[in-house]
């Protein structure tokens, strides 16, 4: 006999509920709900009861919209071709408005609040909860003298932190993409949940994370124009621009000595990081490049330089970034390391500007590290593949 469990969304009047013939619920679904479920060879299966709809279509993710069937009994259902592991943002459309899955928990990407599935790879769990000591996340909220205003970052302090007075500890400052927000390297990334792991495996060094808000408008300033742009457009990279300084300023004069005079820091650059994904990449690169007096570890994910990331892959080391790649032998021996990773299915634009950009240092014999995470595109996963491959070469001796 099925068992179902239904919800009511009152403003669409939609049901979700289970079959007993369905795969295995996701991990991120509301307790207690079958659907979304995960077939063994990674096909979602999706049902949603809407007896007044005319149309119903599920998106996981960039792929296409995929129309639902409707039965008889008011339920639609749909099977997707399998997806790529990791994490993927997913939106039910239903006659023409598209909204989040009651039947999920709510993750906020691409600019709202959208439903979000862990779809499992199989056999590989470094970004999980496991058996071993964990850290803290702390919710921290500060007031800006950039921005006039309050901000929030999220610290994660590793397991023993709070039991040894004594020992003080390096950072990591780890930003988000656009769309997303400070909620995002722990909800969606598992930041902690991967420090942890490598904590335990002896493969990192015990670090503080400080994951802040991207986004930043100067006191006084007016605020964003938020009117729609075309990616890569000059009226979206002077957002863009403006954004970046503001936030730069806030993470120098705000962030980081609030950091350093609040959590047992080693205020040095030698035990200081920044690293970011997509915008946060970008974000990244124009802060460390432009203060190298403030940081010795830099990290892009999927994002480094402006140009790169929408297009324009035109790169004179001797005078980008102020001129910080000038002299490699100098850059080598202030920065402990340059890192740049992207997956081997990004948007074409995307992998081709980073493996321009790879290219280009190579030439100029600058010393980094290039990282390729098979088979992902601009996702979580990615992500999470380059934080774990990037926080086991800070703060160590020869990290290069």
């Amino acid at each position: 006999m099925k068992a179902i469990v239904l919800f009511v969304l009152l403003s669409f009047g939609i049901c979700f509920g289970q079959a007993q013939d369905a795969g295995q619920p996701a991990s991120t679904n509301v307790p207690n709900v079958a659907y979304p479920s995960i077939h063994p060879d990674l096909r979602i299966d999706f049902r949603i009861k809407a007896p007044q709809a005319q149309s119903v279509q599920i998106q996981v993710g960039a792929a296409p919209k995929l129309d639902m069937v409707k039965a008889a009994d008011g339920y639609w259902t749909v099977t997707t071709p399998p997806v790529v592991p990791g994490f993927h943002y997913y939106f039910v459309t239903i006659d023409g408005f598209t909204g989040a899955d009651p039947a999920s928990y709510s993750f906020y990407g691409v600019g709202q609040d959208s439903s979000g599935i862990e779809v499992p790879e199989k056999g590989v769990n470094f970004y999980l909860v496991q058996d071993v000591p964990h850290g803290e996340v702390r919710e921290h909220w500060y007031r800006s003298k950039t921005t006039g205003d309050w901000r929030r970052c999220f610290v994660y302090t590793p397991p023993g932190y709070g039991t040894n007075s004594q020992q003080r500890f390096p950072v990591l400052y780890l930003q988000h993409g656009a769309g997303e927000d400070e909620t995002g390297w722990v909800r969606q990334g598992h930041a902690n949940f991967i420090l942890d792991n490598l904590l335990a495996a002896g493969k990192a060094k015990p670090m503080i994370i400080v994951m802040d808000n991207g986004y930043a408008v100067k006191a006084g300033s007016p605020p964003p124009d938020n009117t729609p742009a075309p990616f890569g457009s000059p009226l979206m990279r002077q957002r863009m621009f403006t954004m970046t300084a503001a936030f730069a300023d806030v993470m120098i004069s705000d962030v980081i000595p609030m950091i350093d005079s609040t959590y047992r820091t080693i205020p040095d650059r030698d035990y200081r990081a920044m690293a970011g994904l997509s915008m946060g990449g970008m974000q990244t690169f124009e802060v460390t490049l432009n203060h190298l007096d403030t940081f010795s570890y830099i990290g892009g994910f999927s994002g480094a330089g402006t140009g790169f990331i929408f297009g324009n892959h035109a790169f004179d080391s001797k005078t980008a970034y102020n001129g910080a790649f000038s002299d490699p032998a100098a850059f080598a021996n202030k920065v402990h390391l340059l890192y740049l990773g992207i997956g081997t299915d990004e948007p074409e634009r995307m992998h081709t500007g980073l493996v321009a950009l790879h290219q280009a240092l190579n030439q100029a014999g600058v010393t980094h590290v290039f990282y390729e995470s098979p088979g992902t595109a601009h996702e979580w996963q990615t992500w999470r593949r380059d934080l774990s491959d990037f926080a086991p070469r800070l703060f160590v001796a020869g990290s290069k």
